[in-house]
């Protein structure tokens, strides 16, 4: 439980905040249904993205302490802020051409219009989400470094003949198909933010890249000894430099990721309240339970216990993906985006169990 410890002390906080908010606006009554409302969209935010701190897991894995508890902190100020509150005011702000203070002013005063300027959004938000999770996936899948392959000779095959350039060419196929079954109005926005989505994708992977490199000191074969010091400190301080840069391209993809995740979310949250406080503390406790989920699986090794959790997390992020596109013309419940996402995760467990079991045999 330790590594809850500062989840379950945010999460009092959050309710203690969203109990003063709803006896500010309704007085005794207000309390019970602010806290109830934002303990269901923790709830909600922790079942929908257990993907989410899979994938994170298998990232943060490789990084140092320092980087992890950088993912906690700092991390988790640009996700609940940034990604949860304002990156929505930012999207009506932009459909509306309002600034972001008139746009808070909205939210907080007629939570009814501004819910309904961003659920007129969700065309453009699934498209964007809906790309970059399907590259995600696509980037997995065609993976061919892989050793353990969850769908067997199909999955091995795939990535041996998948490649970058496939994996971008299906995402710009699913958006187009996308925007053909969109709404007239709808398409050039839908259309503007999908292929917005395929070059973050590719942006950020390329920054990642970029960052990850790591330049070798120039050899001198005539070097005395205190010169053979000190192109092994140099080389020391190049890879100290390459480990940090590394880091700050891999931080950054995750936050990238979460907010992918996040923005269907916050959309579909106003299904259950319209109130944007409450609706941010909500998923702030979520957000915070699952950074300490992805650090639980992180330090108690689960990924390398359960060799094809990771396999079924990817999968889940296929579906939900594949879910976020068609969600531009079809009316998809919370309910079966959730449940699609937890049948992969449980049927991968099932499999890492009994491979475990073989490998013991």
């Amino acid at each position: 439980m330790q590594h809850f410890k500062f989840s379950f002390a945010v999460t009092v906080v959050l309710l203690g905040l969203a109990a003063w908010w709803g006896f500010h606006h309704d007085g005794a009554a207000g309390v019970l249904q602010a806290v109830w409302i934002a303990a269901v969209l923790g709830v909600m935010e922790v079942s929908l993205s257990f993907d989410n701190a899979v994938v994170n897991a298998s990232v943060l894995r490789h990084w140092n302490p320092f980087w992890q508890r950088l993912f906690l902190t700092v991390g988790i100020v640009v996700a609940v802020f940034g990604m949860r509150l304002l990156f929505p005011l930012l999207i009506v702000a932009f459909a509306t051409g309002l600034g972001l203070v008139e746009v808070w002013h909205m939210a907080t005063t007629t939570p009814d219009v501004y819910a309904a300027h961003l659920t007129a959004s969700h065309g453009q938000v699934a498209a964007f989400g809906g790309a970059f999770l399907l590259l995600v996936f696509l980037h997995f899948l065609f993976d061919e470094e892989k050793e353990l392959h969850w769908l067997g000779w199909m999955e091995k095959k795939m990535g041996e003949h998948g490649t970058d350039s496939l994996a971008v060419l299906l995402a710009l196929l699913a958006v187009f198909a996308c925007m053909g079954v969109a709404s007239k109005e709808e398409q050039f926005g839908v259309l503007t933010a999908g292929v917005t989505g395929v070059a973050t994708y590719l942006a950020v992977h390329w920054i990642s890249t970029l960052l990850e490199e790591d330049p070798q000191p120039e050899d001198d074969s005539d070097a005395t000894e205190t010169g053979v010091e000190a192109v092994g400190a140099g080389a020391a301080a190049l890879a100290l430099s390459a480990a940090t840069r590394g880091g700050i391209g891999a931080f950054l993809y995750l936050e990238v990721l979460d907010a992918s995740f996040s923005f269907d979310g916050v959309i579909g949250a106003f299904a259950i309240t319209s109130d944007v406080v409450v609706i941010m503390l909500g998923l702030a406790i979520g957000a915070m339970f699952v950074r300490s989920l992805t650090v639980f699986l992180v330090h108690k090794g689960t990924l390398d216990e359960f060799v094809y959790l990771e396999h079924g997390a990817h999968y889940a992020i296929g579906i939900l993906a594949l879910i976020m596109l068609a969600s531009v013309k079809y009316d998809i419940p919370e309910w079966f985006t959730g449940l699609s996402g937890v049948a992969f995760i449980a049927i991968s467990l099932w499999s890492s169990i009994l491979y475990k079991r073989r490998r013991e045999r």
